[in-house]
């Protein structure tokens, strides 16, 4: 099992990343969006090597692939693809995306037929570069195992990626997730809540069960990666949330 975090798209990528690798977390879960979208490939390799970090791959949650125009779809599939590829030249083997919600009004209904047909191509492309794509639980139809089966009998490459926090507000917990799709589950994140807001305070603040939400992960045998997404506007602050909660996770995980 591997520890990592978020970059923060509003500092610079290249100082969080110093950072991480000085506090010994194992990994950086890259979130390409606003700034970072022109990031230099060489320099973060660089970085990333000299402190031993590996990459997750993190999409733009507000890219509508999904919406029902052709030419707004081909747009959002250069630019995943571009992510992609430099998530790929990084070394990272995993690469996240959020369901699409964007459509017209009356075409709702067709949310998951839509997500469909537009994650096959870009599964595809993902694999092309040796990347598994990894889709992340979110608000409804998104948050229910039942749902998440529907996309994989059309979509076979296509993975999970578990937001803890999330299955404490929305319909199917992390538990469900776990006992059905467990080895589909190749990327987690971990934040707490107070079951009504995904605010991303640090573990323990909250009303997600830590001690269940471990058990769960290792019932299944799960060995892979946990981020630890934790918002704090004051860094040094966000670093000793960061530091509580690698702890409180690790000792659940050892006991």
């Amino acid at each position: 099992m591997k520890i990592g975090v978020m970059n923060n798209h509003s500092d610079s990528l290249y100082d969080e990343i110093e950072s991480f690798g000085k506090a010994k977390y194992d990994f950086v879960d890259l979130a390409i969006e606003g700034p970072t979208v022109s990031l230099n490939v060489k320099r973060v390799r660089e970085l990333l090597d000299q402190y031993d970090l590996s990459v997750v791959g993190h999409t733009d949650p507000c890219i509508p692939f999904a919406y029902p125009s052709k030419g707004v779809r081909e747009a959002c599939f250069k630019e995943l693809e571009r992510y992609a590829k430099i998530f790929s030249a990084l070394g990272g083997k995993v690469m996240n995306i959020h369901p699409c919600y964007d459509g017209p009004l009356n075409m709702k209904q067709d949310l998951i037929e839509q997500n469909i047909e537009a994650l096959i191509p870009i599964e595809k492309m993902a694999n092309n570069l040796g990347l598994t794509l990894v889709l992340e639980n979110y608000a409804a139809p998104f948050d229910r195992v039942s749902k998440f089966k529907t996309l994989f009998k059309e979509i076979l490459g296509l993975k999970v990626h578990l937001d803890f926090g999330r299955t404490n507000i929305w319909q199917d917990d992390a538990e469900e997730f776990c006992k059905h799709l467990g080895n589909d589950i190749m990327h987690v994140h971990f934040s707490d809540n107070s079951s009504n807001e995904d605010d991303h305070p640090p573990l323990g603040v909250g009303s997600v069960d830590w001690k269940k939400a471990v058990s769960d992960l290792k019932m299944i045998g799960y060995d892979k990666t946990i981020t630890l997404e934790i918002n704090c506007n004051d860094y040094a602050v966000l670093f000793q949330y960061l530091d509580i909660s690698r702890r409180l996770i690790l000792g659940l995980w050892n006991r």
